[in-house]
């Protein structure tokens, strides 16, 4: 589906919206607009965020469908859920060109609405040979109609956005026979032709840098492991250290040695969603050329227990030199993650870090599915991303770190332990990957475990993968790391 724009109806919608403000007049610009109203009244339709009312009625000597749908109290969010509301009525409804009457609506909200529109157009039907006729997708045009002089622009940066997550939900959704490692990386080396610089480290790179976490981690499987690096650098050189984004690319757990229950093993195809979340970030980013330096890292293996994978009780020297009492192999994405921060400390120098991993069950039965866990070493990026959550809707919730929990992963024969206790697991990992935080780096960690994929659809998206992640690290760079 895409969105068109346009200063008049377009002739060939066969749908026409019109958004309707929480205890606004039900009075659209149509010949029925007696109808309408006395439909929104017979609904109790009071123009509540993403509630809708659909009636066909006479318009211009044909019969056109008409939809209402609320737009809440007025807010970006609003907006978007409107957009997606309409969008998940239409998607399979036989319409296949809607247009969106935005007189008198406000060109940002009108960019917002189409949105949320196209955001839960998103689907994945590459491996459907088989869809009832009608269960396939119809909806082809969304057309915002506004004279706004404003509007292309701010609906290109709304699209670049929506790209980025779209990519993100694409890398997240490809089960693990198709995407590992090696393809996560050939997805990702379009991005070069945006203007990201590409840049890629193979299993014998690693060792000789001695990364002996990642590589313990990946050593079971026979999918090679790689370290994927991507930098854009929209600034000319103004910014001369970039913002670090570092994400867990795991692209398929079994646990390893300490194996999974099988039930619902088939999710931990999206154990790469911190990883997706960098690779969308950095497309979004260049989309939209983001005035901004930035560099995604991620750290892509394979976690398979064959015969020579890690086992419990090995010890592993990382890249740092600090050395890994490993104790339970299914606690692998932070040793994934030690080696891949310390080499993006090592080589771009960055100031301030971020890492995104599906990294603990924990992380779920504590929040469930509403918020990721954010920890952070500075309370100044810590409410940065607290702020940014809240006004993309990636809401985070913060958790408290400590030396109290960092002792709790002291191991007797190594540096330390990759788990600590039963209780406190979130936690425990999050101080796991603060020893590898150089000094005077800045540092957040977030364990979005329970966000990137959904079992039932969402307010801009559908049943799968959500795309969790992208809005928030981009709403970050543009309200904080984007050159003056």
């Amino acid at each position: 589906m895409k969105i068109a724009l346009s200063a008049s109806r377009p002739a060939e919608a066969s749908c026409l919206i019109f958004p309707i403000a929480k205890g606004s007049p039900i009075a659209p610009a149509i010949e029925a607009q007696a109808l309408a109203a006395e439909a929104a009244s017979g609904l109790r339709f009071a123009g509540e965020t993403g509630a809708l009312v659909e009636l066909f009625a006479s318009e211009a000597g044909t019969t056109q469908r008409i939809l209402l749908v609320g737009t809440g109290e007025g807010k970006p969010v609003d907006f978007e859920k409107a957009g997606a509301a309409v969008t998940a009525r239409l998607h399979t409804s036989g319409v296949v060109h809607a247009a969106v009457e935005g007189a008198g609506v406000a060109a940002a909200d009108l960019a917002h609405l189409g949105f949320g529109a196209l955001l839960r157009a998103w689907r994945i039907d590459t491996y459907r040979t088989k869809l009832a006729e009608k269960s396939k997708p119809t909806l082809e045009t969304i057309t915002l109609v506004s004279d706004a002089a404003d509007l292309p622009a701010l609906w290109a940066d709304r699209e670049a956005l929506a790209g980025g997550i779209a990519f993100t939900r694409e890398l997240v959704s490809e089960p693990a026979n198709i995407l590992y490692p090696e393809t996560f990386v050939e997805r990702c080396r379009p991005l070069a032709d945006l203007g990201i610089e590409i840049t890629v480290l193979d299993e014998a790179e690693m060792a000789a840098l001695g990364m002996g976490a990642l590589l313990g981690v990946a050593q079971g499987s026979v999918r090679k492991p790689r370290l994927l690096a991507m930098r854009w650098d929209g600034t000319g050189g103004v910014q001369e250290t970039p913002l670090a984004f570092v994400g867990k690319g795991v692209t398929f757990d079994t646990g390893g040695i300490s194996l999974k229950p099988g039930p619902g093993m088939e999710d931990m195809k999206w154990d790469m969603g911190g990883a997706g979340a960098v690779a969308g970030t950095m497309k979004a980013l260049a989309l939209r050329k983001a005035n901004a330096h930035v560099v995604g890292i991620c750290g892509l293996v394979e976690n398979m227990p064959d015969g020579g994978a890690m086992r419990p009780g090995d010890i592993v020297t990382t890249m740092s030199g600090q050395t890994v009492e490993v104790l339970n192999t299914d606690a692998e994405g932070r040793l994934v993650l030690c080696d891949a921060v310390w080499w993006a400390q090592q080589t771009y120098k960055p100031q301030t870090i971020v890492d995104l991993a599906t990294l603990t069950g924990a992380m779920i039965v504590a929040l469930g599915h509403e918020h990721g866990g954010l920890f952070s070493n500075d309370e100044e990026l810590a409410e940065r991303l607290l702020v940014a959550g809240q006004l993309t809707g990636d809401k985070l919730w913060r958790f408290p770190l400590s030396p109290d929990y960092d002792k709790l992963i002291d191991s007797p024969i190594a540096d330390m332990k990759n788990i600590g206790p039963r209780f406190g697991g979130s936690i425990t990992a999050a101080q796991f990957i603060k020893r590898y935080i150089q000094d005077g780096v800045k540092w957040a960690h977030l364990d979005i475990a329970g966000m990137v994929w959904a079992d039932k659809p969402g307010a801009t998206w559908d049943k799968g993968a959500t795309g969790y992640g992208v809005r928030l690290l981009d709403q970050l760079v543009r309200d904080h790391y984007s050159a003056v």
